[in-house]
């Protein structure tokens, strides 16, 4: 027998696969938890001694994202070629790494260096995780396993806001690095000794297209990062769009004459592959414009603390988990299309339901919109995914995994993108005209001295404009990815 055959799984699949699976998703949740946590740390960094620019705020923050999208295509290929088991563990030792020099950083720039360093790690752990799942699961019960994990990357990032809100409760910033670290080390050394290896495929890396991609992908997420400073019609944020299309023209055609492309685009002629990007792309839009206006609507308008604004999100952490669970047999008895659609519907209504809050909302009120919310996200992310993952070879599954985790994270910085623009746009022409010219943020405006209630009204407006026009964005997505769905 071959060195590739005795590394498939059995029929039955691998009998540690219940560990497998929790320590896959474990893996899962601190990579993207962090994503989250770092929000709640702005205020403690802004008063740090590093005394970071605004702007160098905004990097300390993407600078993880950035990495983190632009490589994970490349790296789950690179998977497919090296081993994921050995790419996991690379990935986790990468990420502590940063962590750790995020945590000793003495400037800004090391700051940035270490989370961008943290990133390329998350990069190599995401696809991996995914594809070690898929391999220790049997098919009857592959569908439920990716639902699992999908609940992970769900609840990674209501995890973050708890787990955030309760360490800087107590601890500066870096602190929060500080505990991050030895969690990745442990998840390590759990990983050499638990997850299985898995047959590695002799397919040459495409650097040129790996390249390619990744300047893409650059170009696009600096327009997306850039355009609410310095305007949608400025010459860098259109020329980084600019970029990202030409850079996206030519991988196509690179790839489409390459023997063995990173990414091949003749893939997304299956169109469960597109239904699934799109889907996958809104609903992490949807879910992390949430999170960008969560932290905010509750600490500045509610006057909740860290800690009490991490714990308010709860419910919502809850509910997906509880519904993911079921999504699979769901899917089974009424149909994968069906629930995808229903599930991106539902996120769009809790969305319009979260357009409804002020001042004077009562938390249980909003905990219900939240959920509302979860459902949705619950019912639809574990069958998006499985659309990826099966319009996909099986000998590319890292690549598959890549994708998912790629369409994530995109959406995710677009959800923050096109909130955050809405938002300030519309709280600045709400505000008082004496504040008007003074401020863009709630902070700025009560500084400067504008009525408290004015301020807060403003504010609730605006983010009221940022969920209806997210909500549109998730109906006219849900209709398109059934539209394809049923084609496929």
């Amino acid at each position: 027998m071959s060195v590739h055959a005795a590394l498939k799984p059995p029929e039955t699949g691998h009998p540690r696969r219940t560990t497998i699976l929790a320590l896959m998703s474990a893996c899962t949740v601190v990579t993207i938890a962090l994503v989250a946590a770092i929000n709640l740390a702005l205020p403690s960094l802004a008063a740090d001694a590093l005394r970071p620019s605004s702007s160098g705020l905004l990097w300390i923050v993407d600078a993880y994202v950035i990495v983190f999208a632009c490589l994970l295509i490349p790296a789950g290929a690179f998977g497919d070629r090296f081993g994921r088991k050995g790419t996991l563990i690379g990935g986790l030792a990468v990420f502590a790494l940063g962590c750790v020099l995020a945590a000793v950083a003495p400037t800004v720039p090391v700051l940035i260096a270490g989370r961008a360093l943290s990133g390329a790690g998350a990069a190599l752990i995401m696809p991996a995780t995914l594809s070690i799942v898929v391999h220790a699961f049997p098919s009857d019960r592959r569908g439920q396993a990716i639902a699992t994990w999908t609940a992970a990357t769900g609840a990674a990032g209501v995890v973050g806001n708890v787990g955030g809100g309760l360490v800087l409760q107590y601890l500066s910033w870096r602190g929060l690095f500080w505990l991050v670290a030895p969690a990745a080390i442990v998840l390590l050394t759990l990983t050499a000794r638990l997850a299985p290896r898995i047959e590695r495929h002799e397919t040459p890396l495409d650097l040129p297209g790996s390249g390619l991609l990744i300047a893409a992908f650059l170009g696009l997420l600096y327009g997306v990062i850039e355009g609410p400073e310095k305007g949608w019609a400025s010459a860098e944020v259109l020329a980084g769009f600019a970029v990202a299309a030409v850079l996206t023209a030519v991988f196509t055609v690179y790839a489409l004459r390459a023997k063995n492309p990173v990414v091949d685009p003749r893939y997304f002629r299956d169109p469960r592959l597109r239904a699934g990007a799109l889907g996958v792309t809104a609903t992490f839009l949807g879910l992390f414009g949430v999170f960008f206006v969560n932290a905010q609507y509750l600490q500045y308008v509610k006057d909740y603390s860290p800690v009490v604004t991490g714990i308010a999100i709860g419910p919502m952490a809850i509910a997906m988990i509880a519904v993911s669970r079921r999504a699979g047999a769901i899917a089974a008895r009424v149909g994968q299309a069906r629930v995808i659609v229903g599930g991106m519907l539902t996120i769009a209504v809790g969305l319009s339901l979260l357009s409804l809050v002020d001042a004077t909302t009562p938390y249980p009120l909003y905990a219900v919109y939240l959920v509302v919310m979860a459902v949705g996200l619950g019912l639809c992310l574990p069958a998006l995914s499985t659309a990826i993952v099966a319009a996909v070879p099986h000998h590319r599954a890292g690549l598959g995994s890549g994708l998912n985790s790629a369409t994530r994270e995109v959406g995710s910085a677009l959800g923050v993108a096109v909130v955050g623009t809405i938002m300030t746009t519309t709280f600045t022409s709400g505000l008082p005209t004496g504040v008007r010219d003074q401020a863009t943020s709630v902070a700025a405006a009560l500084a400067a001295g504008g009525d408290k209630r004015a301020v807060l009204d403003a504010f609730t407006d605006a983010m009221a404009s940022g969920y209806r026009v997210t909500a549109v964005v998730l109906a006219a997505c849900a209709l398109a990815v059934g539209r394809w769905l049923r084609r496929g």
